[in-house]
């Protein structure tokens, strides 16, 4: 009995530190990209469109992670 309390409350949580990995990568991406569109005079249309189709995805994957796993 005590065995499977155990295991019961070690599976309880559905967040991975993957998970905060993800967020921080996003949060990172975010940064750039708002760099990349307001600093420079001279905007680099290539790395601009790079960093958008990425953050857009990882936005999109932290969406489903947060809504399927977490809140499942």
């Amino acid at each position: 009995m005590f065995l499977a309390e155990e295991a019961a409350a070690t599976t309880a949580s559905t967040i991975n530190t993957f998970d905060w990995f993800m967020l921080a990568f996003t949060v990172i991406i975010a940064i750039g990209f708002v760099r990349l569109v307001s600093e420079r005079p001279k905007k680099n249309i290539f790395a601009i469109g790079f960093t958008g189709v990425s953050l857009a995805l990882f936005l999109l994957i932290d969406w489903i992670m947060i809504t399927k796993v977490w809140l499942a």
